[in-house]
């Protein structure tokens, strides 16, 4: 017999928070009031003055149709959006859909860019025609495209050029925009964005670029990073959600770099970047646990996240793991995770297999080596 115990949100009816005064049965002609109520695509953007003129008007005195918001706005608040996104965003209404043309043609640009920097997609790596496909695609306003732009900069060595496109997608609200530029201040020697303002002859030489001068802001030559900048921008893309920039933070904290040291705060962005799959977090959230630096002490939770971090990969957690293996005497199991970290380049971890491995049979010693062949790496970010 099937039986359900909780209604699905789609059964039923949908207000039934609302105190109905009368049943569906008696008053049959309330229901499609309400229904089209919930449905409604008129959104409030603009308010008109009451009688009184305060400015607070009742519920029906101001206007419902957010179609009419100008392009430029609709283009902005959809700079950032991944094609799905995107897409959806694009089918509330026409006036939408054509104010994000742009954004849908720089859809294209950035997939055929990733194609041309990686190689995928059947055509030939080309960092020269991906580059193209960057401009193209931020050039439509696309934050994403302005990040890619901007990466692939910096690995070509034009540096200055890199961190005008991480500023402009940081500028839009780009988590990954706001994290690279963060990341780029912490490094030396760097270019510092000093500020939306006019330049003095007093001051050093102003690096000018067109994408950034659009903007207004001059960027100058600095032979010291800029922590409390990077501390900024990179607060801003961790609380958006972005695991790289929540461990970086979190590094920031721990050192005391632009900011004063808090171990508290800075195991809390350790633990939210582990959780969000971020492996070098997971080891340092491990250690946190370990010896209760900002976090309670706990050696079940110092194992669980070491073991998740050697289990994605992380060199220096495969031997720490293998060792505490050994400790409990399942030496199989720690051969096999000190294998695989000699073979990432831990040395220290060689010596250690080399006292177990007499200890085992040759079938063991085997059974080992073949576990570690066969061995991959979980997913991770």
């Amino acid at each position: 017999m099937h039986q359900k115990t909780w209604p699905i949100p789609s059964e039923g009816s949908h207000f039934t928070a609302l105190p109905l005064a009368n049943s569906p049965s008696k008053n049959k002609r309330q229901q499609p009031e309400l229904h089209t109520r919930r449905y409604s695509s008129n959104f409030p953007t603009t308010w008109s003055a009451n009688r009184n003129g305060n400015g607070l008007g009742s519920r029906s005195s101001y206007s419902h149709d957010f179609s009419m918001l100008p392009f430029d706005v609709v283009a902005k608040i959809g700079a950032t959006f991944s094609f799905p996104n995107l897409r959806a965003a694009s089918m509330v209404c026409r006036s939408w859909r054509d104010a994000l043309r742009a954004l849908r043609e720089a859809m294209l640009f950035l997939r055929w860019g990733k194609r041309f920097k990686h190689g995928r997609g059947g055509v030939r790596p080309n960092l020269h025609k991906a580059l193209d496909s960057f401009l193209k695609g931020a050039a439509r306003g696309s934050s994403l495209a302005m990040v890619d732009a901007g990466l692939l900069y910096w690995e070509m060595g034009n540096k200055d050029e890199g961190i005008a496109f991480y500023m402009k997608a940081a500028l839009l609200g780009d988590p990954a925009g706001q994290c690279n530029l963060g990341i780029s201040y912490l490094q030396a020697p760097l270019l510092l964005v000093v500020g939306i303002r006019t330049c003095r002859s007093t001051e050093l030489p102003v690096i000018s670029t067109p994408l950034l001068n659009a903007y207004g802001i001059k960027m100058f030559a600095a032979d010291t990073p800029n922590p409390k900048e990077a501390v900024k921008w990179l607060f801003q893309a961790s609380t958006a959600g972005h695991v790289r920039a929540q461990y970086q933070l979190a590094l920031c904290l721990h050192q005391g770099r632009g900011v004063e040291c808090n171990l508290t705060e800075a195991a809390k962005w350790y633990l939210k970047a582990a959780e969000g799959g971020y492996v070098r977090a997971m080891y340092n959230t491990s250690l946190c646990y370990s010896f209760g630096e900002g976090l309670v002490h706990s050696h079940r939770q110092a194992k669980k996240w070491m073991k998740r971090a050697a289990d994605r990969g992380h060199s220096k957690a495969q031997f720490e793991h293998g060792l505490g293996l050994f400790s409990q005497g399942e030496m199989l199991k720690a051969v096999v995770y000190l294998e695989l970290a000699t073979r990432a380049g831990e040395t220290a971890a060689t010596h250690v297999k080399n006292v177990i491995l007499p200890q085992l049979s040759a079938t063991s010693r085997d059974r080992a080596m073949v576990l570690a062949d066969s061995w991959r790496a979980l997913s991770s970010r």
